[in-house]
């Protein structure tokens, strides 16, 4: 057996952990770009997801007990860089389910929440010259369904089961929704507000994460109380959420409708938005930490005898900028701050080599990702770091200074939050890394108008350049930001000056590629070396290399 996740299949966990079965955990979003490597008769898939991690092979390789010896993935080294090579796999029987078939097997899922990968599994199995059943809830004459609404065609399917409704419930949890299908477009005001709790506290600090035309990605558990408390402080429509089964837009649904999301602005096929995450299309990601260690590696998939499998969380956590990591600090009474993970569904090294920002936010406490580890950079209000953190892990994280965590967190009224999330905290732009010697500038969604705009943004970074005492490597984020055409020298000069006077090195980098094209060529023009780049990654490897 071969899964993704396996929280909902107990039975054959326990087979798999018993070694009754040989059995692979691999990442979901691998999975559902093999089935289209198995449909083209390709070999596999080339890919970064899951180095470092339980599926690399130096960490098993994904296996899941000791009866499984074949190896699905292999280390390879193209041009430097490590890869992971995933094996296709033959798929001979499919197992598939739409809303309406005519008489000429063509499928459409009108009535469907999601559309997931059916149509390449279906493409895989023909291809392979296997079976393909189709389960439906009503059937067609030939030839009377749309074109355009047919996902599975006819040519791939050998048989369509007619089931009766008590069978074919729309999601786990759900027997039908229209608002899951798009059919209508539900009132969000009913999104309940959730009760002053651990949880809640939880939620509220990580949508402190939160920016302004952020793409968000959901887990389940702890970060499916996210949209409640943006929808509680107004803030849930300046955001696109999704989830990694298809769907962007509106509000992912929660427990046994997990997948699912009301009032959705798009659902596409699962293949297809893990092409969108795995290129880098996630601002930030929220997801459960059930524990984590000393280096940042988060076990969220295996647990003793407990298999619950990565799912979709080794593709969510390789390609976001942002990850937020959320759970209570203890777990009845357990640490979840261990010496070691059980399991590496996370490699807190990796992200921390790719320049990644990476929190782990408790009801007690906030952990941020560094190079040398985690380290405690918020703490609750009247709480002793010594006896109420230190004391309850298993080692011993980096303590600088840490700051109290919002107080506003843990009063029952809303925290208001709307105009400092509109608006970013001058403070939220600017962080320095004394062990690299680093300093991330954030601008993002920031706009300058005018020249006293620029002056001012120059004696901020100034002063704060200026408290280092030395010449430091710069990152600098420029998503989303506006800069007027008629302040453009003065802004150019400004960036020298900085330069002269405080850079050791500088990188940039934008996910619009128009916004790099601009600013590339203001710099140029101005002889500015723009070294301008289309991810955080990618400009913290520019300047490692610069060193070495």
């Amino acid at each position: 057996m071969v899964a993704g996740h396996w929280w909902m299949a107990p039975a054959l966990g326990q087979l798999a952990v018993d070694g009754e079965i040989e059995a692979h955990n691999l990442p979901q979003g691998v999975i559902s770009h093999l089935f289209r490597e198995t449909a083209g008769k390709r070999p596999g898939i080339l890919t970064r997801v899951g180095l470092g991690t339980f599926v690399d092979p130096r960490h098993g390789g994904g296996k899941v007990n000791d009866r499984t010896t074949e190896d699905l993935v292999s280390l390879q080294e193209i041009d430097g860089v490590e890869h992971l090579f995933y094996r296709a796999l033959p798929v001979n029987v499919a197992l598939l389910r739409g809303t309406t078939a005519d008489a000429d097997g063509n499928v459409t899922m009108e009535r469907e929440a999601l559309t997931l990968e059916s149509l390449s599994i279906a493409t895989a199995v023909h291809n392979s010259g296997g079976l393909v059943v189709v389960q439906v809830e009503r059937l067609a004459e030939p030839r009377s369904l749309s074109p355009r609404q047919v996902r599975i065609p006819g040519v791939l399917v050998d048989c369509v089961v007619l089931a009766p409704a008590e069978h074919h419930w729309q999601t786990f949890g759900t027997a039908y929704a229209a608002e899951y299908s798009g059919e209508i477009r539900t009132p969000l005001g009913r999104v309940p507000a959730l009760p002053l709790d651990d949880r809640k506290i939880i939620s509220r600090r990580a949508a402190l994460e939160l920016r302004p035309n952020a793409v968000v990605n959901l887990g389940l558990g702890m970060p499916e109380g996210i949209p409640s408390v943006a929808n509680e402080e107004h803030v849930l429509d300046y955001l696109t959420l999704t989830a990694d089964t298809g769907v962007i837009g509106g509000l992912p649904a929660a427990g046994l409708d997990f997948g699912s999301a009301v009032n959705a602005h798009a659902a596409i096929d699962q293949g297809h938005q893990f092409d969108f995450y795995d290129g880098g299309g996630l601002d930030i990601a929220f997801l459960g930490m059930a524990e984590a260690d000393r280096e940042g590696n988060v076990n969220v998939s295996r647990f003793g005898p407990r298999l619950a499998g990565a799912g979709a969380f080794i593709n969510i956590t390789h390609s976001a900028t942002k990850i937020v990591f959320m759970g209570t600090f203890a777990a009845r009474g357990r640490p979840k701050f261990v010496e070691a993970v059980e399991q590496r569904t996370f490699s807190g090294p990796h992200a921390a080599q790719a320049g990644k920002v990476v929190l782990y936010v408790t009801e007690r406490c906030v952990f941020e990702l560094t190079e040398r580890g985690m380290e405690l950079v918020e703490v609750a209000p009247g709480l002793d770091v010594e006896r109420d953190v230190l004391a309850n892990m298993g080692f011993a994280p980096l303590v600088r200074e840490p700051r109290e965590m919002d107080p506003r967190l843990f009063r029952p009224e809303l925290m208001e939050i709307k105009e400092e999330l509109l608006a970013m905290p001058v403070e939220a732009r600017f962080s320095y890394d004394p062990d690299s010697n680093r300093f991330f500038l954030n601008l993002e969604g920031l706009a300058v108008r005018t020249a006293a705009e620029v002056r001012a943004l120059h004696a901020e970074i100034d002063e704060r350049l200026a408290r280092i005492g030395r010449k430091v490597d710069v990152v600098v984020n420029y998503d989303n930001f506006h800069l007027a055409p008629d302040v453009s020298d003065d802004y150019t000069a400004a960036l020298n000056d900085l330069a002269d006077r405080h850079y050791a090195s500088v990188s940039r980098y934008t996910t619009s590629s128009f916004l790099r094209l601009k600013l590339g060529g203001m710099l140029t023009e101005r002889r500015v070396a723009p070294h301008i780049h289309e991810s955080r990654e990618e400009a913290v490897t520019f300047l490692s290399g610069q060193r070495r």
